[in-house]
Order: structure tokens, then C-alpha cells, then sequence
């Protein structure tokens, strides 16, 4: 049977160690306020496909990241696979070498050890595999955040050249749009989580970024769910479901 991948980087709140943080608890608990994709894990995550769900806060070591930082974008920012800044820009974290080893070694790495392996298990049952990149965004843009339009989309798929087929796209396009719904296509996030061993390399490994508006399911800046949650769940499962008949 046909099993997606949903990779679930950012819906935890726990942070295991907080050796080299600066800041007190109630700054980080508001700064995980904002990042945390809040209950991504409950609307994406279902009985038939594989769900690898990162047990760390991403404000600890976020698994999306590259681990070197003059690849990573977002490492300019103090925002690389280890946070060293808060969104607004002040300091979080001192983030020593030896610290940077191990969070790597026994958080980052584990992480996508399993990513790999659910991969090249699909890859050996049905010769091909989907990830699907599994994401939240607030409704207003974090200060961090590249593109700063405020007119944000209520769902936003990233994708890429060589991993994302075509089809992909256009079930997308199609399936938001008939549901009433506005999509962003590589914005106001763009790309998709793909295992190094097979980037760029291997085309039978497809992969997919479904990003959903925070206000289409949550009561913000509390974090609650709202009224809509499980609507918003069966949208995004129809959507998974859709992905699974391609």
C-alpha cells in the first residue's frame, strides 16, 4: 500500500537541555509561542501514512535547517539549525562548539536517520516515495520571516525543481481552489524537505511542502484551537488522501 511520509519538524514545545540559552523561561515560552507550528502533528498525522514528528522544539535544534550555516539561509539571522536569536532579533543563545556536536549528534542527526529510513523503506515496497513537508504559518509574518506581504494566502505549497512533479502541483492548485480556498504557490514559504542522500539524485523520491494558515484553525496569538480546527483537519487529510491517488 501507497504511504506518504509527512514530515512534522515543528509542532513540539520541548526543549531538552537549556544549557547556553540567555534569556528567562516566560521569553522562551513566548518565543515558542510564535514558532511553533501548533498542532501540526494532530492535523496532519493519520492511521495510514508514516509520520516522523521531531520530539524537540525547533527553538532547540530545528531539523528543516542545514547543518552548515554557509549553506542555510537563515543562519545570517542567527536563526541556523541552532537558534542563537530570538525573532526580534535579540540574543537567545551562546551556542559553543562542543554544545553544537552533540545537539547534532544525538537530536539532528537521529531525526534524519528515520526520515532516510521510512524513505528507502517506501522506496523498496513501491519504488517510489512521497514526503510531504509538513508546516504552519502564522497569519501575520514574523519579523524573520523573508517574504513580509501580509496578504498571506489560507494554504501555501513549497516545492522543487527536480523532487516535485508537476502533478503535484496542479492536484494542489485544483484541489484548494474547488474547496474555495487561496494558495500560495512558493510563497510566502517556498521549497520542500528532502533526505540528502537522495537530493538531487533520485527522481522516485517526490517530495512536497503543505503549509497551513494559522487562522484557518487557530484562535491567535493564544494558540487555541478554534471552532474550524477539525474542519481544517478534514481539508488537509482530503488533501493527503489526494496526494495518495496520484
Amino acid at each position: 500500500m501507497k504511504k506518504l511520509i509527512l514530515h512534522i519538524p515543528h509542532s513540539s514545545t520541548i526543549i531538552p537541555s537549556l544549557q547556553g540559552y540567555v534569556v528567562e523561561q516566560d521569553i522562551l515560552n513566548a518565543e515558542m509561542g510564535k514558532l511553533t507550528d501548533w498542532y501540526t502533528d494532530e492535523l496532519f498525522s493519520n492511521p495510514t501514512d508514516v509520520s516522523l514528528v521531531a520530539p524537540f522544539s525547533r527553538i532547540f535544534c530545528d531539523p528543516e535547517r542545514l547543518t552548515d550555516d554557509s549553506q542555510e539561509v537563515m543562519a545570517k539571522f542567527g536563526m541556523g539549525v541552532l537558534y542563537e536569536t530570538l525573532d526580534n532579533g535579540d540574543k537567545m543563545r551562546e551556542v559553543t562548539a562542543h554544545n553544537r556536536a552533540f545537539i547534532l549528534e544525538n537530536f539532528y542527526d537521529p531525526h534524519h536517520k528515520k526520515l532516510n529510513s521510512s524513505v528507502l523503506e517506501q522506496l523498496q515496497l513501491t519504488e517510489k516515495a512521497l514526503v510531504v513537508d509538513c508546516h504552519s504559518f502564522p497569519s501575520v509574518p514574523l519579523q524573520r520571516a523573508l517574504v513580509q506581504d501580509t496578504n498571506t494566502p489560507d494554504y501555501n505549497i513549497g516545492t522543487d525543481a527536480f523532487h516535485t512533479p508537476q502533478k503535484l502541483i496542479d492536484f494542489s492548485k485544483d484541489y484548494f481552489e474547488n474547496l474555495g480556498y487561496s494558495l500560495g504557490i512558493d510563497t510566502p514559504y517556498s521549497g520542500t524537505m528532502v533526505p540528502m542522500e537522495h537530493y538531487h539524485k533520485n527522481k522516485q523520491v517526490q517530495s512536497i511542502m503543505l503549509e497551513v494558515n494559522r487562522r484557518l484553525y487557530l484562535n491567535e496569538p493564544i494558540n487555541q484551537k478554534s471552532e474550524s480546527f477539525e474542519h481544517t483537519k478534514s481539508v488537509v487529510q482530503g488533501f493527503l488522501a489526494g496526494l495518495r491517488s496520484l
